[in-house]
């Protein structure tokens, strides 16, 4: 199973500098007294995180063992989570706990029966600090396997703040005023929009806010589960809205070929690298930190970003990624991997990494004040205020042959669409075909 990214960040990145935010590296934070009732014990947590991303929780890890004596050692499986973590469990080598970057990858692993409910305690947390859609999404057939620790906010388009004010343009409240202003940026001398269409993930985001918006979060629900076919008259309409972004070369830095052989960090250089070629930037809440940390941008000042604007009237989107801890039946330690799960709930151990930057948290108790500067602060409520109305990456929910494969399926399908955007219906048929032979299987 093929990670989508939610995160794309090096060094101590956070969002964070823009207020100077000292908290990236030093040693273990406290988490203050605890009984050290697990002293003794180690608790082995896999996960997908290297760098920064590793080196960050590794202080939350360093909290936990402040607080209850017990030892933690973190594995890092690279993006083939469920293949990892499956010949482990076969090899008598569990983790005991296990961050998951993908709903359907928790799906798979609780039918396959390598997951452990979560404990009482765990599930009141989230129940009373949560809003009920990341228990939804945490949840398998009504019972509750995942805790969201780690969250990602993926309807923010970023902006050289620059580039707007030299084109006279305030950031839009809906998207045709957004398509509107990128001409007047455009005719100022640089494209509106780099688009990072070599990763077929980046294309799948730009449909999913589209239809969120455009179509509502009823229908989004009904698709994602493929219990509306890709055929429906929403999914032709919200490709014919995209289309008039993809077939216009004066929107997009290069024209439609360079997009294809352009990546995600690629179209963030376009942007915010030593020379522009766009404006704006569409893509999640981690924009900032490649802004920052490979091009030296201060995220308020030279990087900043505007939520994705409404389609036709219809609501702002919310579409949001994340990474959600499960225990592992087979885990040596289960039980100290279940009193993890219980701190990870907590805003104390969200204060942790909020501090160091790069993260973002669906805990309602968190207090803002953890994040670092005002546009991460930012960014996290608008993920708080969305509530309910949050919608979890629908490719991600997908089963991994459709939504989450390099050069297949509608990572694929919307390559070819960037490519071509003439015939919607014809693309969204092909889009049918493929998705009805992925739920399948």
């Amino acid at each position: 199973m093929m990670r989508r990214r939610t995160t794309l960040l090096t060094g101590c990145t956070a969002l964070a500098l823009a207020l100077g935010a000292t908290a990236c590296g030093g040693g273990p934070v406290s988490a203050g007294g605890g009984d050290k009732a697990l002293s003794g014990q180690t608790v082995t947590v896999a996960g997908v995180w290297t760098g920064s991303e590793q080196k960050n929780f590794q202080k939350v890890l360093d909290a936990f063992t402040a607080k209850t004596g017990a030892k933690t050692q973190f594995i890092s499986t690279g993006d083939n989570v469920s293949t990892v973590v499956g010949s482990k469990i076969e090899g008598g080598n569990a983790p005991d706990v296990v961050m998951v970057p993908q709903v359907g990858v928790l799906q798979q692993f609780a039918k396959k029966g390598w997951l452990k409910p979560l404990s009482a305690t765990a599930q009141q947390t989230i129940t009373a600090d949560y809003a009920p859609v990341w228990k939804k999404y945490g949840s398998v057939d009504g019972t509750v396997y995942g805790l969201y620790f780690k969250a990602a906010h993926k309807s923010t388009v970023w902006y050289s703040p620059d580039a707007l004010a030299q084109a006279g343009v305030k950031p839009p409240k809906t998207y045709d005023e957004m398509l509107k202003d990128g001409h007047t940026v455009s005719d100022s001398g640089l494209a509106a929009f780099a688009i990072g269409g070599e990763d077929g993930w980046t294309l799948t985001d730009w449909f999913e806010n589209i239809y969120l918006s455009q179509a509502g979060p009823e229908k989004y629900d009904a698709l994602a589960a493929h219990k509306l076919k890709w055929t429906d008259a929403s999914v032709v309409k919200a490709l014919t809205t995209l289309g008039k972004l993809f077939k216009d070369k004066q929107l997009i830095a290069g024209g439609q070929k360079e997009a294809l052989n352009t990546d995600f960090p690629g179209s963030v250089e376009k942007v915010f690298g030593p020379k522009p070629e766009a404006g704006m930037v569409y893509e999640g809440d981690f924009v900032g930190g490649v802004a920052h940390d490979q091009f030296g941008k201060t995220i308020g000042k030279d990087a900043n970003f505007f939520p994705f604007p409404a389609v036709d009237g219809g609501t702002a989107p919310v579409v949001s990624g994340g990474d959600a801890a499960v225990v592992l039946k087979d885990g040596k330690n289960s039980k100290a991997g279940m009193k993890l799960l219980e701190y990870l709930a907590t805003p104390e151990a969200a204060a942790v990494w909020a501090k160091a930057g790069g993260f973002l948290s669906p805990n309602k108790k968190l207090d803002p004040a953890s994040y670092g500067d005002d546009v991460t602060r930012a960014t996290a409520k608008s993920l708080i205020d969305a509530g309910d109305s949050v919608r979890f990456d629908m490719s991600d929910q997908a089963p991994a042959a459709f939504g989450g494969t390099k050069g297949a399926g509608e990572w694929k399908l919307l390559q070819d669409f960037l490519r071509d955007p003439s015939d919607p219906k014809g693309t969204a048929a092909k889009l049918e075909s493929a998705a009805a032979k992925a739920y399948q299987d």
